[in-house]
């Protein structure tokens, strides 16, 4: 096993293929609501011996999902906006932006542009995370752009101004929505 220092989807194979296989089961996990499409996934990777970095990300991963799926039942939670913002408070930005994509594109109009964008903002705290600030830059600039003229549309489910100036200021502290 190759000990890495760091959990990077960016450059790292491994980390790559339990981010994205832990995201597209979680997604059945919220579908079904129930945790099992999850723990096969999990269970499979944790068989085998894995740097800490991997195995811490996949033990906060599960910890995370569970929560989400435990707001989506309490709150009887079926608007995908409203699923949305639960999973992006416990800061699943890659989550938020593989949830919304598969709403956004059967959208059109202004929800389509509103899905669009708080995507965007999802994968700009992405980038936050991995230290990729021009990344960021780039997908926050237009995030903002959108969600300035959107919001209206954000306000009953956030308030848009808090994520407008996080978003501009690339504040590396997310907000809650």
């Amino acid at each position: 096993m190759i000990e890495i220092e760091r959990f990077d989807p960016f450059n790292n194979r491994l980390c790559r293929n339990v981010r994205n296989a832990l995201s597209e089961s979680f997604n059945k996990v919220l579908e079904q609501k129930k945790m099992q499409p999850l723990r096969r996934v999990s269970e499979f990777y944790l068989n085998d011996p894995l740097p800490a970095c991997v195995k811490t990300y996949i033990d906060q991963r599960l910890s995370a999902y569970e929560r989400v799926l435990t707001d989506v039942l309490e709150n009887q939670l079926d608007d995908p906006l409203k699923i949305s913002v639960a999973i992006w408070n416990r800061h699943l930005f890659f989550e938020t932006h593989e949830y919304l994509e598969q709403h956004w594109m059967t959208a059109d109009g202004d929800e389509k542009k509103l899905l669009q964008a708080i995507i965007r903002a999802a994968g700009a705290y992405v980038h936050l995370e991995q230290g990729n600030l021009a990344g960021a830059r780039r997908i926050a600039d237009k995030a903002v752009c959108v969600l300035e003229k959107q919001q209206d549309r954000l306000a009953p489910y956030t308030n848009p101004l808090r994520l407008l100036v996080k978003l501009r200021n690339l504040d590396p502290v997310p907000p809650v929505l």
